[in-house]
């Protein structure tokens, strides 16, 4: 089963569509048992590179979170940011306000992985696995206390520029490194530090999809 199909119904703004069709041609060109047969479980000692395949599509997962983010919350008026749906319920600019936490810890968390000896992982979970989680919100999960909204987020153009450039210099790392990503293991989630990249691309999806599901209460604010 292909997780495309299911991101590409969503009405979305042009710029996501550009990015979300890049996404599309990997799965209607590549089989799908190749498209998801990363070469991670094993390989060579030494250090190895990521494969075009692998490359290709964290960059286009990238690409299609950090545009599509911004687009669902462009125009957006602030009684439409602050709207809660339910007490103890996140608003879309703590959403905003908990990736802006929470993905420089994460990227910290790549960095001392890359840092530590090489570790070759026998994995429990996929890279499918981590496409699902940021497809799948059936099953809910609580923040960490360190990565929970700190309710000092007042601007939403500043917190959608902080996240740019942190979202930019990932992406830019995905497209440029050589690094052996397949070979170091990010301990906190016992899943390699490619899986870990996506992970954080997945995890803006998920939230994406939060803010979409805030968007369609009855209750929201028209302006």
């Amino acid at each position: 089963m292909c997780v495309v199909p299911f991101v590409a119904t969503r009405v979305v703004a042009k710029s996501t569509r550009r990015a979300i069709t890049s996404w599309m041609v990997l799965a209607t060109t590549i089989p799908i048992s190749a498209l998801f047969a990363f070469t991670g479980n094993a390989g060579p000692a030494g250090a190895t590179a990521m494969t075009g395949l692998e490359r290709q599509r964290l960059v286009a997962h990238l690409e299609m979170t950090g545009t599509w983010l911004v687009d669902e919350v462009a125009g957006l008026s602030p009684a439409q940011v602050q709207f809660r749906r339910a007490p103890g319920t996140w608003s879309i600019i703590e959403v905003i306000d908990h990736l802006l936490v929470a993905e420089p810890i994460y990227w910290q968390d790549l960095q001392k992985a890359l840092k530590a000896p090489p570790s070759r992982l026998t994995r429990g979970g996929t890279d499918e696995d981590i496409l699902w989680y940021g497809i799948d919100r059936t099953a809910r999960q609580k923040a960490v206390a360190a990565e929970e909204p700190k309710g000092q987020l007042r601007d939403l153009d500043q917190g959608l520029n902080d996240f740019r450039a942190l979202h930019a210099q990932m992406l830019q790392y995905a497209r440029t490194t050589s690094d052996d990503l397949r070979g170091h293991v990010v301990a906190r989630e016992g899943c390699d530090a490619y899986q870990w990249l996506l992970l954080i691309s997945t995890h803006e999806q998920r939230h994406i999809l939060q803010i979409r599901e805030i968007k369609a209460d009855p209750k929201f604010p028209k302006r």
